[in-house]
Formats: C-alpha cells, sequence, structure tokens
C-alpha cells in the first residue's frame, strides 16, 4: 500500500483527541495590567501550577501562544508512568543511593498525583490502570529488562514482572519481540478530554486563561516581573515558565538546556473487532526497548491503534511521517497490512542531558520542563508541586531541583548534534545493542 492508498477517505492531518475535543478558537479576552502570578503556557504544567496558585487565593493569568492545550498536553499517546527513564543503579552511581531513591519515589508520586486527581476533581479522561507491556527487542535486552525486575528497589517497588517469548501471545499478537515486562500500575487516558477537565477545574477555582497570547519578553523589575505579549504588557509578582518542548527564546537559560525532539502518532481506521482481539487481547499500553521507541496503545474504545515514535528528525507534514510509522506498525504486526491511517500528527517533546525532568525557582521565576517524552504524569506533579512552591505552600524542595540541570557547551537551543545522535541510535536499535 502506497501513495494516497494509505489514508483513509475521512483522513485528517491532526490528533485524534482532537476529534471529541477540539480545540478552541481564540477569544477576544483582553489581558489584565498585573497578576499575582503569570503562568507561561496552558499545558498540564501550566494548569496544574495555576489551579495551586489560584486555590491559594493569588490572583493567577494563564496565557499561551497558540490555543490552550495545542502543544504536546493535547498530542501524546495518552500513556501514564512513573516518568524515570534511568535505572536506579545508574541513579545511584550518579547522584548517590538516597537522591536516587528519592527521585524514584517521586516518578511514584507522579502516577499517583494524576491518578487521585483524575478522581477528586471527577475528570472523564476515560482514565484506566491498564498495565504496560515494554517487549524486548533482543534476548538481550529480555536478560537486561529480567535483571532490572529481580533487583530490588528501596522504597520503590514496581510490582513488574517478565512475560517469556512463549508467554507473549497472552499480551500481543506479534513474533518481533522475544518477550517483555509487565507494569502493571501504568494507566492510559484521553489527552483532549483530561485537558479540557484541567481547564475546567482551573477557571473554577479562577484562573484567567487567555489564549492566542504570546510571551514576547520577560524583564525584571523592582516588584517582579513586566511581560510583553502579543496582547500587550502585564506586571507579575512571579512567573512560572511552563513550555517544555516549546520553550523559545525569551528563557534563554531554560532553552539550552532542553533538546526539543519531534515525536510523531498516527490513528489507524477502525479495526474489526477479532482481529483486534486477536493482536491486542489486553488494554495495556505498550513500548518497547529500542533506543528509538514506540509506543502505542488502542483507543479507548478497542476500535483503532494509536501508534507513535520518532521516525523523523524535522518533518512537519504529518502525510509524510504517518505513512512511516504505518510501515512500522506493520511490519510489527504484518495482519494490519491493509489498514489505513485516519490521523497523523506530531508534537514537540522536550528532553533533558541527563534524561531527567528538572524544577526550580530564580527569584520569583519557576520553572518544571524536560519530561523526556512521559510528561503525562510528571507534567501535572511538577506543575502542581510547582504552583505550590510559588504560593509558600511547598517549601521542602523536590528531587528534580536537587540535580544539577546541566547544557553543553555552544547549545543555544538548536540541536544540531541530534541527527548524527539518531543515526547512532537506529545502528544500535539494529544491531541490538
Amino acid at each position: 500500500m502506497t501513495g494516497n492508498a494509505v489514508f483513509s477517505p475521512d483522513f485528517k492531518p491532526e490528533p485524534y483527541w482532537w476529534t471529541d475535543s477540539p480545540q478552541q478558537p481564540g477569544d477576544q479576552t483582553e489581558l489584565p495590567g498585573s497578576a499575582d502570578v503569570l503562568v507561561i503556557g496552558a499545558g498540564y504544567t501550566g494548569l496544574h501550577a495555576a489551579i495551586e496558585t489560584a486555590r491559594a487565593g493569588l490572583d493567577t493569568v494563564v496565557i499561551d501562544a497558540e490555543a490552550a492545550g495545542w502543544g504536546c498536553s493535547t498530542r501524546n499517546g495518552g500513556q501514564i508512568s512513573t516518568s524515570i527513564k534511568p535505572s536506579f543503579a545508574a541513579l545511584s552511581t550518579k547522584y548517590g543511593e538516597a537522591l536516587a531513591i528519592d527521585l524514584l519515589r517521586e516518578g511514584q508520586a507522579s502516577l499517583d498525583h494524576v491518578t487521585n486527581f483524575i478522581s477528586h476533581e471527577e475528570i472523564n479522561c476515560d482514565f484506566a490502570v491498564v498495565g504496560r507491556f515494554h517487549g524486548a527487542h533482543t534476548p538481550r535486552q529480555y536478560d537486561l529488562l529480567a535483571r532490572d525486575c529481580e533487583s530490588s528497589h528501596p522504597g520503590f517497588e514496581t510490582g513488574a514482572y517478565m512475560v517469556s517469548r512463549t508467554q507473549q501471545a497472552s499480551e500481543l499478537g506479534t513474533e518481533a519481540y522475544y518477550g517483555g515486562a509487565v507494569f502493571p500500575r501504568h494507566a492510559s487516558l484521553d489527552p483532549g478530554k483530561y485537558h479540557a477537565g484541567l481547564l475546567r477545574v482551573a477557571r473554577k477555582a479562577g484562573v484567567n486563561i487567555i489564549s492566542h497570547c504570546r510571551a514576547m519578553e520577560i524583564t525584571r523589575t523592582a516588584t517582579g516581573f513586566e511581560v510583553m505579549t502579543a496582547k500587550g504588557r502585564i506586571r507579575a509578582n512571579k512567573v512560572i515558565v511552563a513550555t517544555n518542548g516549546y520553550t523559545g527564546e525569551i528563557t534563554p537559560w531554560h532553552r539550552r538546556r532542553v533538546i526539543p525532539i519531534g515525536s510523531y502518532v498516527i490513528a489507524t481506521e477502525e479495526i474489526p473487532a477479532e482481529l483486534m482481539d486477536r493482536l491486542f487481547p489486553t488494554n495495556r499500553i505498550l513500548s518497547d526497548t529500542r533506543k528509538l521507541v514506540y509506543y502505542y496503545r488502542l483507543s479507548p474504545d478497542r476500535k483503532r491503534v494509536l501508534f507513535g515514535g520518532r521516525v523523523s528528525l524535522s518533518e512537519t507534514d504529518p502525510r509524510k511521517s504517518g505513512p512511516k510509522l504505518r510501515d512500522e506498525l506493520v511490519r510489527l504486526f504484518p495482519e494490519l497490512a491493509g489498514t489505513r491511517i485516519s490521523h497523523s500528527w506530531a508534537g514537540t517533546v522536550a528532553f533533558s542531558f541527563d534524561t531527567l525532568a528538572h524544577c526550580g525557582e530564580d527569584n520569583g521565576l519557576f520553572y518544571a520542563i524536560g519530561y523526556c517524552g512521559s510528561g503525562v504524569g510528571m507534567a501535572g506533579y511538577l506543575g502542581a508541586r510547582t504552583g505550590r512552591a510559588a504560593a509558600g505552600l511547598d517549601t521542602t524542595p523536590s528531587a528534580f531541583s536537587r540535580t544539577k540541570f546541566q547544557t553543553r557547551p555552544f547549545y543555544t537551543g538548536s540541536p544540531w548534534f541530534l541527527a548524527p545522535s539518531v543515526a547512532l541510535f537506529r545502528l544500535r536499535d539494529r544491531l541490538g545493542i
């Protein structure tokens, strides 16, 4: 299947999640002249932060360059993990056992936070604890996963267990993996519905949300900050930077410390239930051990496959990235060779040089960014912690503020090194190392 044949007749070059949660058009809300707290970015991080500051009685304004949630908050795959990529052993070697445990505990806390928040605020977003199957793409990777599952993580018990290749059919109908690990506490949701619920909660808390209002310059003043925006100037006592993969020139210190990486997703057209049940006998979220990882899942109604990965460096046309993703999906599941694409889209995630999220403060300028592709849980958790810190309610530093937020010499936010790095990762994935 080639060319336009890979697209369904009703194909849309936009996130599947926008079907039930369409983006809102620009509003005519005027920018106030001042606020106690100005939040830049109306995604998960910014809204969770704003809810905390508003509930603490602070006059809170959130601005966004696009529609609220236009970025990765409504473009992700809706997978929720414990958000920590390095292993306990790697973290212990680098930071010591105590900080490693604190980081892992906060990773678990991020999953607990989003679970409890959705329940308490009664957000209808198809949230479910479905577990994750993490496939080993080589026998060596299976052995490494098994070793990690057997290791004791003090204060951080994942409950993970191994599934051998002979048992794999109970999890996934493919021969492409050599078994894998199941993480039973990982969860899924509909990102569009979750963000819409966040907007409702934030507005109920008194947050003033102004979309299509790009921040253009931040200036320190004697009493705080003055921010120039597309809708005029606003003075604020405190500013929270919640831009993650869309961090730009107005905060050059942060921009030097995150690597913007495109992540691409497709949704298939509806697939017959019998075939879906054979290939995907569970509702688990799915990923694998490749350096250039694939992440995928079923739509909440079990009618479509949503398949994501990093198949390009700079491609912005979803009509070009979509067929590449479909080729990889069919490679894993040959029975889907006749399945077409109904939606194709991309978003920008922010990686850090140490593959950890970071948060902190610089004299009233707060931030939480760098989720490394695991932001559905961590963005809300660190956003909330940052909001409480800005409100003076949380004086205990997060473990993610206790690690050095690294950059590299001559790096200014344009990742020139990405192409050779991706080429190396692809070679390592092919060689299984």
